[in-house]
């Protein structure tokens, strides 16, 4: 039996996402919750549902995904990681992940396009590009979004040794891939409205997102 590629999806109160999410996992894929502490129930579902679950006790999403990463199967090689909050169609993992596989990538983002209004808020919209585009200019790297979803293999991931355990993760994989010398590809994905009875942590608020860009500034100046 071939191995599975483990998705990472990193969860706080993502329960009225998961059975649509995991449903929709293709085949060859199979879901790793890392729950963050979620009080709505979100890791019971995961269970119940079938999903291997995390239970991550540090805060914050780096943590999250950090721990999912550890939990994956070496055995395939690739991992993949996306939000749990319904934003992203899991269908679309295998055209972040074949690149990876096939050798013709060392790290496979997707880049957002919202397929309906407020998808994706103006003010996260702008922080996001304002970031990405200073990511650009300072290392080279062809990416217009600090992506949510991506793809690379396991133990090329665990040996970056990424510190950051808040919001500033994506950027610090970024930049860190950049000093590895990484070939990094971008790729557009579907962005959905996030599913009813769940709310971002990052652009839900504008508070949110404040305090993303202040780990992810903490990052750049370190």
């Amino acid at each position: 039996m071939p191995a599975m590629t483990d998705v990472v999806l990193p969860c706080l109160n993502e329960a009225a996402a998961l059975p649509w999410l995991l449903a929709r996992m293709p085949d060859g894929y199979r879901p790793i919750v890392a729950d963050n502490g979620s009080t709505d129930g979100s890791a019971g579902v995961a269970r119940r549902l079938g999903a291997r679950t995390v239970e991550v006790p540090q805060p914050g999403y780096g943590a999250a995904v950090h721990a999912g990463i550890l939990a994956a199967d070496p055995a395939d090689g690739v991992v993949c990681v996306m939000d749990a909050d319904g934003s992203f169609d899991p269908a679309e993992l295998p055209s972040l992940a074949d690149p990876v596989r096939a050798g013709d990538a060392d790290l496979v983002c997707g880049r957002r396009r919202p397929t309906a209004a407020g998808a994706w808020p103006v003010h996260a919209r702008l922080a996001n590009a304002v970031l990405a585009r200073r990511i650009r200019r300072g290392t080279g790297l062809p990416v217009h979004d600090i992506a949510p979803i991506r793809a690379a293999r396991r133990e090329a991931l665990l040996a970056l040794d990424l510190r950051d355990r808040r919001f500033g993760y994506p950027l610090e994989l970024l930049l860190g891939a950049a000093r590895a010398g990484w070939r990094v590809r971008e790729l557009d994905v579907a962005y959905h409205p996030r599913a009813a009875g769940t709310r971002s942590k990052v652009t839900g608020t504008v508070r949110g997102t404040l305090r993303a860009i202040h780990d992810m500034r903490a990052v750049l100046a370190g």
